[in-house]
This record gives structure tokens, C-alpha cells and sequence, in this order.
């Protein structure tokens, strides 16, 4: 029997239209007249190969510790450097994240909306490789 149930697309709750220009920029990614409303946007890659993000309009605040999050990976830690330093241009955060190991392979955001994110140095990530494909 074949399972008709797949993934679709993560959802983030936020202010929509502050999102839509943080994560377009963000990821270099469109925003889609797809289901667009003044609650919903979805935000697709730029290339024309599909969904990339769902962004949701939330009154709640964003959790201190959420269960799930984003993990935008770069190849490098001079990549990764560059690219936190983009995102906090872009109007992201910085978070005292008391939790990190110690020789941390990832860099703890929040984006403009309060909602954390991690960006990961693929090349220092504890298997020291870019993961399967």
C-alpha cells in the first residue's frame, strides 16, 4: 500500500509582512501569490524548484526554547561568519544561548520576529561532513 501522506513545508509563526522581507532576503527566496493572505505567504526557492517556507501570522510570542527550529548550513566558518553577520544586517539577532557545547558548530539567532534559528559550519559539524543528501 502506498502512502499517500508527505512533508510539506515548514511553518513559521510571525508578523507577516516584517517576514516576508527578512526570510526573501534571508534565503533568496519569492514570495507567492499562492494561498496569500493578510495570516499567510509562501515563500518559494527563487530557481523555480518548489516551496521553500510557509510563513503564518502569530499574536503569541516565540518561544524561549522551542522544540523545533531552522538550521541554515554553510560550508565554512568564514561562510558562516559572513552569512551571521548578513542576517543581523538583515535585522536578525544575536542570542545568549546558554546552552552551547564547547566547540559549538552552529551560531543561535533570532529573526526579526523573535524566532530562533541556528546557522551550522557544515565543515566543523560533529560527523565533519556535509550530511547524505
Amino acid at each position: 500500500m502506498t502512502q499517500a501522506l508527505r512533508l510539506g513545508i515548514p511553518v513559521i509563526g510571525v508578523t507577516v509582512a516584517r517576514a516576508v522581507t527578512f526570510w526573501t532576503a534571508a534565503l533568496d527566496l519569492m514570495a507567492t501569490p499562492e494561498w496569500e493572505s493578510e495570516t499567510w505567504r509562501t515563500l518559494d526557492h527563487a530557481d523555480g524548484s518548489g516551496r521553500a517556507l510557509a510563513l503564518m501570522r502569530s499574536d503569541s510570542p516565540a518561544q524561549e526554547r522551542p522544540r523545533l527550529h531552522l538550521d541554515l548550513f554553510t560550508d565554512s566558518a568564514q561562510e558562516q561568519r559572513t552569512e551571521v553577520r548578513r542576517l543581523i544586517g538583515l535585522g536578525a539577532r544575536a542570542v545568549e544561548w546558554d546552552l552551547y557545547p564547547p566547540d559549538p558548530d552552529f551560531v543561535v539567532l533570532a529573526d526579526p520576529d523573535g524566532n530562533l534559528f541556528c546557522v551550522v559550519d557544515l565543515s566543523h559539524a560533529p560527523s565533519g561532513s556535509r550530511p547524505e543528501q
